[in-house]
């Protein structure tokens, strides 16, 4: 993976959030579906169980290292929190997986990690980093 492209996201998205408004990153049209605050500190918990991911399959195979998104985010109360800090986190968090990534060696990616809440199924250090690529993308089109 081209670490260079993450931060290259990181940098762009943030300058996007530089326009939106208070009222819009608060805003929930449907109780159960997450406000644009919401959706950036799920990409905040993403990024925590990622490191862990990206750090510990180097030196433990098929380790077990999943996380309920929902629990999370209400356990957070990130609605709740100056989007400013969350901004300033998410930042932070993303910055510090460009430095991993960039300096895991090409031998680990192909260890493996399991991220299943229920039967195992283990994947790859370099599929998990592209999938979160992905799955970033995914959460910040909907911001």
């Amino acid at each position: 993976m081209n670490y260079r492209i993450l931060r290259n996201i990181i940098d762009a998205e943030l300058q996007r959030f530089q326009n939106i408004t208070d009222e819009e990153w608060s805003y929930k049209g449907i109780s159960e579906k997450w406000s644009k605050k919401e959706i950036i500190g799920h990409l905040c918990d993403s990024a925590f169980t990622n490191i862990r991911r990206f750090v510990v399959t180097q030196y433990k195979e098929n380790e077990n290292i999943v996380y309920d998104q929902n629990f999370w985010v209400k356990a957070q109360n990130y609605q709740n929190v100056p989007v400013s800090d969350l901004i300033d986190l998410w930042k932070s968090l993303n910055y510090q997986i460009v430095h991993i990534v960039e300096n895991i060696p090409d031998e680990a990616l192909q260890r493996t990690c399991d991220t299943t809440k229920t039967e195992p199924r283990v994947y790859t250090l370099e599929f998990i980093i592209n999938d979160y690529v992905d799955h970033l993308q995914h959460h910040l089109k909907a911001i």
